[in-house]
């Protein structure tokens, strides 16, 4: 089950010599306006409510020791936020948030259990987030800055991010359940290999899927529980509320499991039964011919005193009328038993 989705599309602020991918200084009225890497060491805010966002490549040369610098966080952290380690998992270091999310990476040729990670740190003004492959979420809360409709502080920014990295996870559920149902129309015995075979892909995606995915709740029930007190009532209420939709898309994901495990068991059923039936009439076809081959292998013989093998004898159509009653005998003996 391959993702459909396109990959990250950068816009020109993104400079392949540079870490950054794009920035953007919040408003706090849901909009925001783009911001050089140069002006990022520099700023502060200019009025109550501004929040730097920045968006950064974390394979790049040098952003651990920047994280470092500029933002004066432990070594351990920055070693954290731009290492491979892709386990969620979500803590409070003073009055600053730490987190490392996944989401289901959509690039052409990847598979939905082929999670992509997410860095985040935050001081409640400022926020970093890093990533290593394209990944669609932070490109959809910054299109939403650019229209004037995204988040207005950190906390809210925080939840939109949080919440369009499980509301993709929903697309790979619906995916799965149409080619469930697709399955489950198509008739097995025209091609029961291809069918097994997609089932079993359709397993692996779930089983993976929840195993990547399971890890999530707990980050996300520790940004609830344990974010710093910038972070506000009302975005704890979201966190919660995204907590729960990623429940129910676990719960999604172990219908769908079971579903495809019903219908793999259900057409190697069908196809097993077919096996026997088959074996069944072999047997009989086998059983019918047997006297027969008897004999005609007796008579056929080249020996002397063969009954019937004088000339004038009619010994063929002899032998040919007692075969046709043998066999019509045999046919009644298996209609009566109910073999055919």
């Amino acid at each position: 089950m391959q993702g459909t989705m396109k990959t990250e599309v950068l816009t020109d602020e993104s400079n392949e010599a540079l870490p950054m991918l794009f920035g953007r200084v919040l408003d706090g009225e849901g909009g925001g306006r783009p911001i050089p890497w140069e002006d990022v060491q520099q700023w502060l805010p200019a009025r109550e409510g501004e929040v730097l966002w920045i968006h950064l490549l974390r394979t790049h040369d040098g952003v651990q020791q920047w994280l470092q610098d500029w933002l004066e966080i432990p070594e351990s952290t920055a070693e954290l936020l731009t290492s491979d380690a892709t386990r969620p998992r979500a803590f409070r270091d003073g009055d600053t948030l730490v987190a490392t999310l996944r989401g289901i990476n959509f690039n052409p040729g990847a598979e939905p259990e082929d999670m992509l990670s997410m860095q985040l740190w935050s001081d409640g003004t400022r926020i970093v987030t890093l990533r290593r492959m394209p990944l669609q979420t932070p490109r959809m809360t910054c299109n939403e800055v650019d229209a004037g409709t995204g988040p207005v502080d950190v906390g809210s920014l925080i939840t939109s991010l949080t919440e369009h990295l499980i509301d993709r996870m929903s697309h790979s559920i619906i995916d799965m359940n149409e080619a469930i149902d697709d399955l489950e129309e198509r008739d097995p015995d025209s091609d029961t290999d291809a069918v097994l075979g997609k089932i079993a892909t359709i397993r692996r995606n779930c089983l993976g899927l929840k195993r990547h995915m399971s890890p999530q709740h707990e980050a996300l029930q520790a940004i609830c529980n344990n974010a710093p007190s910038w972070f506000e009532d009302h975005d704890r209420r979201e966190i919660a509320e995204t907590i729960d939709r990623l429940r129910r898309y676990l719960d999604d994901l172990d219908i769908s499991k079971e579903s495809a495990l019903v219908l793999q068991d259900d057409i190697r059923a069908r196809a097993a039964a077919s096996t026997e039936r088959t074996q069944n009439m072999l047997t009989i076809v086998a059983g019918i011919f047997l006297p027969l081959s008897f004999i005609t292998g007796l008579l056929g013989i080249n020996v002397g005193d063969i009954p019937l093998a004088t000339p004038g004898s009619h010994g063929f159509w002899i032998i040919v009328g007692l075969c046709f009653g043998i066999f019509a005998v045999e046919l009644l003996i298996a209609r009566k038993l109910k073999w055919i």
